[in-house]
């Protein structure tokens, strides 16, 4: 994860400098000739002369930008080592692009726009990088944007990992305190980080504090703690991640990184950092705001025909567990008679369920009762594609028997689902279920909800198990 959260930020400045690339050559050019700056003695040459040469320009700028590495860490280097970089590679830039507009002898540039492109260039540049940095910085210091990790271990390899992330503090990652196996520590400070407890106190440390990653950084005599904390978190919803204290414990199985010479192991992750969560996300909005807009007549029938048939409200508001373990009111349509819950409890629903309304059989088979829950995708509160969400009093029960029934929760719920898909749905299953949907976390990418989406269409709308 700290790779690809580094790997974001990267793409997001290069994307940034693209833009204010382009915006530099279209103010030296409007500067040079709409202005009264210099006068034009020529005339004014065509516009799309010089649009032309933009696509050549961003490509030069991008090789040399990533030959300078202007997009490494810069935690420790000073804000005048960082305009002598960009002065110098915009230099370098800006004399390919005039080598360029030397072989395009169809059309002589304007040396003063060239100049004037390189001026700005570098002043564009040098505010946006600080500009930027000075925001992270600001919002961090406000306590936006921070991922509060805890690490086991609290010797040296403890140590030296949280005085690295604390040097990166572009990476949001707070370190609010240590476990040890050793009880005299607990209390101390150990480079201004507290040693909060034992390893034998994680469960209470978890209900007491707010904690999005543990990194295991146990030392090689402490490796026999191991097991029992892993096995402990798998059924818990934070990231899980073990920096080896020895090169040979990267044969843990996992997805292994380098971060500042630390192997990482990461066991526990979501797979939606940086732009796939973005596209996740954008694809879920455009596509809600759509079906309701779609299926709207259809949502305003079927309400009026349970208010026809039966009194009470047109909506069910039930409260499941979603993404990270937070519970929301996920919407349906009303198929059951009103306080159907009032003798029986939390039940799931079963075949010729007395408690259903006429027109309830029809709208669960046909999955219709769904249909208002992609207000809770635009909502952001669930997506399309994921795991199907359940009651908080049914996770209480199913993550103390079925192995890490937990992991679903490291993505949004979905309306429709690859266990769905597979015609697993209502009662079946909760083992081929949590199988499924662990495969469809390992696997995520976008054609994959494309394929899901597709597959609920052609037969998963209506299933024998759905009543």
């Amino acid at each position: 994860m700290l790779k690809k959260h580094g790997d974001f930020f990267k793409s997001l400045f290069f994307i940034m400098d693209l833009l204010l690339i382009s915006a530099a050559w279209l103010s030296a050019y409007a500067l040079r000739f709409y202005t009264d700056l210099i006068p034009v003695t020529k005339g004014v040459p065509f516009f799309w002369s010089y649009l032309t040469l933009l696509p050549g320009v961003l490509i030069i700028w991008g090789i040399v930008f990533k030959a300078f590495d202007l997009y490494r860490p810069r935690r420790i280097s000073t804000h005048l080592s960082e305009v002598w970089d960009m002065t110098k590679a915009c230099s370098l830039a800006t004399l390919m692009v005039v080598a360029l507009s030397f072989f395009l002898r169809q059309f002589e540039y304007s040396r003063l726009v060239l100049i004037l492109f390189w001026g700005l260039s570098i002043v564009f540049m040098t505010l946006s990088r600080w500009t930027s940095r000075e925001i992270l910085r600001f919002l961090r210091k406000k306590g936006y944007n921070q991922r509060y990790a805890l690490i086991v271990g609290a010797g040296t390899l403890g140590q030296e990992l949280a005085a690295k992330l604390h040097r990166h503090r572009e990476l949001g990652v707070r370190v609010i305190g240590y476990l040890t196996r050793k009880r005299e520590k607990v209390g101390q400070e150990l480079r201004e980080i507290k040693v909060l407890g034992s390893y034998d106190e994680l469960p209470e440390i978890l209900a007491s504090h707010p904690v999005d990653q543990i990194f295991l950084a146990l030392p090689h005599e402490a490796y026999t703690h191991a097991e029992k904390i892993i096995r402990y978190l798998q059924d818990q919803t934070v990231d899980v991640r073990i920096v080896p204290d020895l090169l040979q414990f990267m044969t843990i199985g996992g997805q292994a990184e380098l971060f500042e010479g630390l192997p990482i192991v990461t066991l526990q992750a979501t797979p939606l950092y940086g732009w796939n969560r973005i596209i996740k996300r954008a694809a879920d909005t455009f596509l809600s705001v759509f079906m309701l807009l779609l299926i709207s007549p259809l949502m305003l029938l079927i309400a009026i025909l349970i208010k026809w048939v039966s009194p009470g409200p047109v909506l069910y508001r039930q409260k499941r567990m979603g993404y990270d373990g937070c519970v929301f009111e996920m919407l349906k349509f009303r198929t059951m008679r009103v306080n159907a819950e009032e003798e029986t409890g939390a039940v799931w629903a079963r075949p010729d369920d007395p408690r259903r309304t006429l027109l309830g059989s029809f709208l669960r088979r046909t999955s219709l009762d769904e249909l208002p829950q992609f207000w809770n995708v635009l909502k952001g509160e669930m997506s399309i594609v994921g795991p199907r969400p359940e009651r908080p009093e049914f996770v209480a029960k199913f993550r103390e028997t079925i192995p890490k029934y937990m992991l679903r929760h490291k993505i949004k719920a979905g309306i429709t689902g690859w266990a769905q898909v597979k015609g697993l749905r209502g009662n079946t299953s909760l083992e081929e279920r949590i199988k499924y949907d662990l495969e469809y976390i390992e696997r995520w990418s976008l054609g994959l909800d494309i394929k899901i989406m597709w597959l609920t269409l052609w037969k998963g709308l209506i299933n024998k198990n759905a009543y």
